[in-house]
This record gives C-alpha cells, sequence and structure tokens, in this order.
C-alpha cells in the first residue's frame, strides 16, 4: 500500500487513543506523526480571526502567520500543543484502528484492481462450495460463480482451475463483491482472443456469437483484410487453436462459420456442419 495511506492510517488511530485518555478533549484535533523522526504531535485547528471570542476554536492573524506565514482570515491554522504519551487502553485502541483502516485501504485497493476488469478473462482455483454457490480463489480476493452462471455439465471440484468472465464487481462493507461466469457467450470470446494473434490483433473480427453453454457454440468470423482466411485462423494448424478452448470449456462443441453481410448466406454459412441446399428469406 502507499505510504501516504499507512501514514493517515495511524494518525487517525493515534487521535483516537488521545481522545481515550482525554475525555475533555475537544473535537477540533489532529494528530500528526512526523515519517523523518517519528515525532507524534497533537494540533489544535483554529481558524484565523480578527478578534478572538473561543480561544480553543479562534486564533489571531499575527499568531496564526507564526505558524503559517501565508495565512489569512477564515484560513484553518494547525497549532502543535504537545506530544503524546498514551496508557496501555489507548494503544490498544490505536492499534485496532490502525488495523480498521488498513484492512478498509486494502479492499479499496483490491476494489480498483478488479473493477478495471470487468468483461475480462480472469483464472482462478475452485476452493469450495457453499451451497449451491462456487467459491473461487483469485489469488488477492474471493470470488462467487452463482448457480445461473454455472454449466450443469461441469464439475467444480475444489483444487481445479478455470477460466471464468468476470462478470460485476461490486463494493461492500465486507469488501468488494465480484461474481464470474462461465455460461456467458462473451467468455468464448475473450478465449478466442487470447489463442488467436489474428483476433487479438484486429486482423480477424468475432462478428456473433450464440451459445448453449455445455452443448455447443456457434462463433461468426470475418477478415479484415484481403487473402485472410478467418476460419482457419481461428481453428489453427490441425485444429490445435480451437481444441485448446474446448478442454478450456471441457468439450463443449464449437463451430466456426463464416459471417456473410448477405442474410441469406449468412444462415446457410451458420448452419455448418449442415449442408444447405438453399435459403429462402421472408423479408
Amino acid at each position: 500500500m502507499p505510504r501516504e495511506v499507512v501514514l493517515r492510517a495511524l494518525e487517525s488511530a493515534l487521535l483516537s487513543a488521545y481522545k481515550k485518555d482525554n475525555l475533555q478533549a475537544p473535537s477540533n484535533l489532529e494528530v500528526r506523526v512526523n515519517p523523518e523522526t517519528g515525532e507524534i504531535v497533537v494540533h489544535y485547528l483554529k481558524t484565523a480571526a480578527e478578534a478572538v471570542t473561543s480561544p480553543t476554536e479562534q486564533i489571531t492573524l499575527a499568531e496564526a502567520r507564526k505558524h503559517r506565514p501565508d495565512a489569512t482570515l477564515g484560513d484553518i491554522i494547525a497549532v502543535p500543543s504537545h506530544s503524546i504519551a498514551a496508557g496501555r487502553i489507548a494503544a490498544q485502541t490505536a492499534k485496532q484502528v490502525v488495523l480498521q483502516r488498513l484492512r478498509e485501504a486494502e479492499r479499496g485497493a483490491v476494489y480498483d484492481e478488479y473493477v478495471g476488469k470487468e468483461a475480462e478473462l480472469v483464472s482462478g482455483v475452485v476452493q469450495r462450495v457453499d451451497g449451491r454457490n462456487v467459491i473461487v480463489d483469485l489469488s488477492r480476493v474471493e470470488a462467487v460463480l452463482p448457480p445461473s452462471e454455472q454449466v450443469p455439465s461441469e464439475q467444480y471440484r475444489p483444487g481445479t482451475r478455470f477460466k471464468f468472465y468476470l462478470l460485476e464487481v461490486q463494493r461492500s462493507a465486507r469488501g468488494p463483491q465480484i461474481v464470474l461466469s462461465r455460461t456467458h457467450r462473451n467468455l468464448v470470446r475473450r478465449l478466442l482472443e487470447m489463442e488467436v494473434p489474428e483476433i487479438h490483433q484486429g486482423v480477424v473480427e468475432v462478428k456473433a456469437v450464440a451459445r448453449e453453454p455445455g452443448q455447443r457454440t456457434k462463433v461468426a468470423v470475418a477478415a479484415r483484410q484481403d487473402g485472410v482466411d478467418p476460419v482457419g485462423c481461428c481453428v489453427g494448424l490441425r485444429g490445435l487453436r480451437i481444441q485448446n478452448i474446448v478442454n478450456e470449456l471441457r468439450g463443449e462443441k464449437i463451430d466456426v462459420v463464416l459471417w456473410h453481410p448477405n442474410m441469406a448466406g449468412f444462415v446457410g454459412s451458420s448452419l455448418s456442419p449442415a449442408q444447405v441446399t438453399r435459403v429462402d428469406l421472408d423479408e
């Protein structure tokens, strides 16, 4: 975590400790830690004013400029008071607050990391089955594969590694809630992008994906450059590329067909491997 995050957590914890030991302490306090020397000082936050009516909350402009030379009326000035010498109870309070703040910071960092991966491919290991939900370990955080996103024919045994489509990331009090999918059609799209360099480079485009999870998937592809065989690029030499995807989808059949701008041609192509004699369209 960034050093500043840890320092702010420590200062917040020490302020709680100080107030624990000094129940009559005013509310306009802050604690600052010198990162170079480790010195801990309590500061009063006072407003620079022409006339001081509340000494605990206000300070004259002349006094304010002793602490900050560019101070003007209405500025909040941090006035050093004294160093902290906390007791045992206050020290325990500080420890608890530090741990809480660091946990919150860590959850925030994990959320920021995974929210940028929505609609992307992630790899994880099945950790356990909780009711009908499958809990997946993504190394830094646990994610959930709900029943609606599970393929009925797949066995989610603990310790088995799968690739998942990251469906959604939500922020909650217990940390980021990450929802995965094995049934989403874009899982096949992302696997193709990973296995087929021509798709990743934009030479071949995936025009459409239709999927019955666990049974069969149809992928329509088109070339963006002349002389490129889009279906051959996806299938690979001796079917190696498409076989890697089939293995990841645990045997689900994948048909890669040629996309046509003409609807009748596209319908005929999409019915492959069936031999189409004629296509009649009712416009």
